[in-house]
């Protein structure tokens, strides 16, 4: 079967990582297991055999005759994973696996938070770039949105790299599988809406001061009335996911506000 550009497919061909990624997932034959992309099926059939709950998404319609063949316990959906709805599978966590595809893994992966409350665990492969994105600590050029949104949501885990001749075609770049644990019942409340907004703000101009990108969003001095415990001078890649927080709650409390005081005027 010829990888298919336009579903960015490379095809994971070593006995070893594959055997190394069923070793870290440790599916157990409880466990409902999710595989995005299963492809050819060489991962699959590791987990296939752990599992007797697996479920597999792909949009290669070409592959499905020889996935149902091959895997006839498996529940198949060829649908594009960005519009699955992962609420419609049965009731019980979800373990996901899979290599995403290069092109659409950042908008998978906070797709995938949608459902996170479901999710019991991720074992993703990604471009190594990107999962370095990922597990990022404050303080670091890599640590970005994604980080921090990720973050949020999940523990995060480095596991291991994979070098391009692991795959057919060879990719261009090294790919990385990383571990991903929503943090159930233990994440800070937030307005989501507030939060995304000023992420994007702050890192939308990363270079600058953070008074500067903050004015944008509230003036300083009311930044400060909120409470925010911040260094104006510093730069988005030394804000803490705490202080992210913090001044997502500042922003929506202030926003809150203002639409009670219009409300009143409106009177």
């Amino acid at each position: 079967m010829i990888a298919r550009k336009r579903f960015g497919q490379h095809f994971l061909d070593s006995a070893q990582v594959i055997a190394d990624i069923v070793a870290a997932v440790q599916a157990q034959p409880q466990d409902q297991v999710v595989e995005i992309g299963p492809g050819r099926g060489a991962l699959t059939h590791g987990l296939y055999g752990s599992s007797e709950r697996l479920t597999l998404i792909e949009i290669d319609r070409d592959f499905v005759p020889a996935l149902e063949r091959r895997f006839p316990r498996a529940v198949l959906h060829s649908v594009d994973v960005l519009d699955f709805d992962f609420a419609s599978l049965p009731e019980g966590q979800l373990r996901v696996v899979g290599n995403l595809p290069y092109n659409i893994s950042t908008p998978l992966l906070l797709h995938l938070m949608d459902f996170s409350d479901r999710i019991e665990d991720m074992h993703v492969m990604l471009q190594r770039e990107v999962a370095q994105r990922i597990v990022a600590p404050p303080g670091t050029k890599a640590w970005g949105r994604l980080s921090v949104l990720l973050q949020y949501y999940c523990e995060v885990e480095w596991l291991f790299d994979i070098s391009p001749d692991c795959f057919t075609p060879p990719p261009e770049v090294w790919s990385s599988v990383i571990r991903l644990r929503p943090k159930q019942g233990n994440r800070a409340p937030v307005d989501l809406v507030a939060f995304d907004q000023v992420l994007k703000t702050v890192f939308g101009q990363r270079r600058k001061q953070l008074g500067n990108t903050l004015k944008a969003l509230l003036p300083l001095d009311i930044w400060q009335a909120e409470g925010v415990q911040i260094d104006f001078t510093a730069r988005a890649e030394s804000v803490t996911l705490e202080t992210f927080l913090s001044l997502a709650g500042a922003l929506s409390r202030r926003k809150s506000i203002e639409v009670v005081e219009r409300g009143v005027q409106a009177l």
